[in-house]
């Protein structure tokens, strides 16, 4: 995003992330501002990345070729609706992380002529490693279309979906994928500590199977069937342990899961 001026709506986690992603892409910090309300963050952010920040929304979008709106899905509408004026008259690139609120919504409350491109990243992107799926209208162009691509793979990974109800089952994937990973391996660390393994070192040995088997998952042809089948041999302890899943029905929790999360996803978007 060299040269283009971007606002951040919310300097918050994902905020942030984004505006760090962007520094280590290139983008000069003069380039970058935020909008935030708290104090706090805004001397953070100021002080930590070198951006400026303000808690007057439309001084922080004013003259931004795109507008990153990072604010919770509840906050959104107010945002926009503050600010509509403004991008109707600049027609800036709205690129919306707020889960679960519409591209058409945005739109009306926008008004006529303003361009939106969602955008679902997810935690790891304050690491680098985000996976995001975007969303485009049809009447957002290819410049604009990877306008947003740009800031999406700035925190890492970047895919289009074609469908945008397929965002929410994005969220459910992705979005909220972390806390699952994290809360299995949480569970294995206590598992490991009442079978008489220090609870420390459970969770050390916990934390470092899960990067070491996202980074096997990540690199090559990414067949995570071939990958679990590799790791376990015929008889042996693995195949033991994943049989306890299969009795189970960690196949029919994990669709729950997954399942609850999307509805979640929609329903927030009624509530915007």
């Amino acid at each position: 995003m060299s040269g283009q001026h971007v606002s951040v709506l919310g300097g918050g986690h994902m905020g942030r992330a984004l505006l760090s992603g962007l520094l280590r892409s290139g983008t000069r910090p003069e380039c970058l501002s935020v909008g935030e309300a708290s104090e706090a963050a805004r001397l953070a952010l100021m002080r930590e990345l070198g951006v400026s920040a303000t808690a007057d929304n439309a001084r922080a979008v004013d003259g931004a070729a795109v507008v990153v709106l990072a604010v919770k899905p509840q906050q959104a509408r107010a945002a926009v609706t503050a600010l509509a004026p403004l991008l109707r008259a600049q027609r800036p690139l709205l690129l919306s992380v707020a889960a679960g609120v519409r591209s058409a919504t945005l739109e009306s409350w926008c008004g006529p002529g303003v361009p939106v491109v969602r955008a679902m990243p997810n935690r790891p992107a304050l690491l680098g490693a985000g996976a995001t799926a975007l969303y485009a209208p049809p009447s957002v162009g290819t410049e604009l279309r990877g306008a947003a691509e740009r800031i999406a793979r700035a925190v890492g990974e970047a895919v289009w979906v074609s469908d945008e109800d397929l965002l929410d089952v994005v969220t459910a994937l992705s979005g909220s994928g972390p806390a699952y990973f994290f809360l299995l391996a949480e569970l294995m660390a206590e598992a490991a500590a009442r079978l008489g393994l220090p609870a420390p070192l459970a969770q050390r040995l916990a934390a470092a199977t899960l990067h070491g088997a996202g980074l096997m998952a990540a690199a090559g042809d990414a067949d995570l069937a071939r990958l679990r089948a590799e790791v376990a041999s015929p008889g042996g302890t693995t195949e033991a342990a994943l049989g306890v899943f299969a009795a189970d029905d960690l196949r029919g929790t994990v669709e729950r899961v997954l399942a609850a999360a999307a509805r979640r996803g929609r329903e927030l978007g009624t509530l915007a």
